[in-house]
């Protein structure tokens, strides 16, 4: 069986944790469930050893999200504590598609819509992630690099240490299987081949959202069949919305606030998420100090703050981490002069459409107008805005996300 060589490993010794804050930061915040336990892995944290450390993107899409950057937060404090951590761009993997959570098999794609895909990934985790610091930075990899290499019988030696029955114990099968949906056999692949990750590049830990428990602890199997050496696997908490169980950043949906949004986009986009939401998006997904957010938990069950400032307090710290304080400065400005000042509702109707669709087409095709007759006769009165402007052109077309008043009182926001 094919094995990455080691030689991208840094051989500075990881220094001791001094402080216990720093650690308590890292086994509680944004963590769900550290496996075989976090008392473990608290042990070999201080024991001074130097971890490889890992989280896997699948290249579905050309955006990463605040959710995927909770994980990229982690790494980074452990990254300056002296540890070894990698991102591994699924390039390989993307093309079986992860089965976690889906209620039908995910779509193949090509080699080249997942180069695509990944283009600017880079650039969008470097926001978090130090790519450049000179003794010990963080590292891109590819899983084509040793997946495309396998032999038929390597992928037959993998899947002995698995059966069918284990694979069918996954929630999203079982309900598959209920609903008489098909399960396609490539799928029962994907799991075999993101454990395959952790083997060739011989990590101690992999963290990923709880949604992918599984396919990490098939990761944890294959380490010890193959290099009898335990690996930790850590879950992330996932954004989802408290009330309804609804994740809150979703590729497949497109409900999701990306790492290289503009910066009013992004702003709009938190302003958006539902109250409930706020505290956990404070603690996943900035770096306000714990404590602080507590404070702001409390504040929000006592009605002693209106969740609407809260929400822009968020949105502002997103922005800043991904644009900068000015940029984040000047999003919230916009944002209160465009939605506040004009009477805006906060919890506008919200649409999607492709670039380049016209306004016309996509207004009629979600019933917001009923005919072109109609779009035209708005135009002609004057009676539709875009982000506060009013235009006279029928053949606008959607470049980006906007919020559009129709007639009076009616707003909408288009999302690209």
């Amino acid at each position: 069986m094919l094995i990455l060589k080691k030689g991208f490993v840094n051989e500075k010794k990881s220094d001791n944790i001094k402080n216990m804050d720093e650690m308590d930061e890292i086994l509680n915040r944004s963590i769900a469930e550290v496996l075989p336990s976090k008392e473990e892995f608290k042990k070999v944290l201080l024991s001074g050893k130097k971890l490889r450390i890992y989280i896997g993107c699948d290249a579905t899409g050309t955006q990463l999200h605040i959710g995927n950057a909770t994980n990229f937060m982690i790494l980074e404090r452990l990254r300056q504590l002296g540890h070894e951590v990698i991102v591994l761009f699924g390039d390989f993997t993307a093309l079986i598609g992860d089965p976690s959570d889906k209620t039908a098999a995910r779509i193949m794609l090509t080699k080249e819509q997942i180069e695509e895909n990944m283009k600017t990934w880079k650039s969008q985790v470097e926001k978090v992630l130090d790519f450049n610091e000179k003794n010990n930075p963080a590292k891109i990899l590819k899983n084509s690099e040793w997946n495309s290499k396998l032999k038929f019988s390597d992928v037959i030696n993998l899947a002995s240490n698995f059966t069918v029955q284990q694979m069918l114990e996954r929630d999203m099968f079982e309900e598959r299987l209920k609903q008489e949906k098909p399960i396609y056999l490539h799928e029962f692949l994907y799991p075999l081949t993101q454990g395959y990750d952790s083997v060739a590049m011989d990590v101690d830990v992999e963290m990923g959202g709880t949604d992918q428990k599984f396919n990490m602890l098939a990761g944890r199997t294959l380490q010890k069949k193959y290099h009898n050496k335990e690996k930790f696997v850590i879950t992330t908490t996932l954004l989802v919305n408290p009330k309804t169980g609804k994740k809150l950043m979703s590729k497949s949906e497109g409900t999701y606030i990306g790492l290289n949004d503009e910066p009013d986009n992004m702003f709009g986009k938190v302003m958006n998420l539902p109250d409930e939401a706020i505290i956990q998006v404070f603690i996943d997904c900035t770096y306000v100090p714990l404590d602080e957010i507590k404070q702001k938990e409390t504040d929000l069950k006592n009605n002693k703050v209106n969740p609407m400032n809260l929400k822009l307090d968020l949105a502002e710290e997103l922005v800043k981490i991904y644009h900068g304080q000015a940029a984040a400065e000047k999003a919230r400005e916009n944002f209160i002069k465009l939605f506040q000042k004009k009477e805006i509702p906060e919890d506008i109707k919200e649409i999607k459409t492709k670039t380049g669709e016209s306004l016309e087409d996509t207004l009629i095709k979600n019933k917001i107008i009923p005919s072109k007759s109609e779009f035209r006769r708005l135009i002609k009165a004057g009676a539709i805005d875009i982000d506060n402007q009013t235009i006279n052109d029928v053949n606008y077309f959607v470049k980006q996300s906007i919020v559009v008043r129709v007639g009076k009182k009616k707003f909408l926001r288009i999302v690209i």
